[in-house]
């Protein structure tokens, strides 16, 4: 029997022998094919929905509605509106998040850029630092 021993599976899709037997157990996963010594054998397509189960783990689906998304894809064709439906609710929080850590990295880096030029500034002429701050009564700002 071919296919990928279950060190290959999880080398393959970055991820742990034991969530790969999580994932079968809790049905996440379709039982996996077994080698006549009892060795599970993976497939590609096993390998395909691992990966997908990975990108729907990453945008916060709990396990909870990873297996309702999996019921939902196995009971056939008519279930493809509510799929659209689950993974698009998913996207949309991903794209905030996404908006969210853009807003945070420019709110960083604009902090960035003060504090660089606070160094530079103190490395051409510390002497103007210093008499700024006494002229202020304050230290410069952080």
């Amino acid at each position: 029997m071919s296919g990928y021993s279950i060190d290959q599976a999880a080398a393959q899709t970055g991820t742990s022998k034991h969530t790969l037997r999580y994932y079968e157990r809790e049905g996440l996963l379709a039982p996996v094919a077994k080698a006549p010594n009892g060795h599970r054998r993976y497939t590609d397509d096993d390998l395909g929905w691992v990966r997908f189960l990975q990108l729907l783990r990453a945008t916060g689906m709990p396990i909870r509605e990873m297996k309702e998304f999996v019921a939902l894809t196995h009971a056939g064709d008519h279930t493809i509106a509510d799929r659209v439906a689950v993974l698009a609710h998913y996207r949309e929080a991903l794209v905030a998040r996404m908006e969210a850590d853009r807003d945070h990295l420019d709110r960083l880096e604009m902090k960035l850029d003060y504090y660089r030029g606070v160094l530079q500034a103190a490395d051409a002429e510390p002497e103007d630092i210093t008499r700024r701050e006494r002229a202020s009564g304050q230290p410069a700002r952080s």
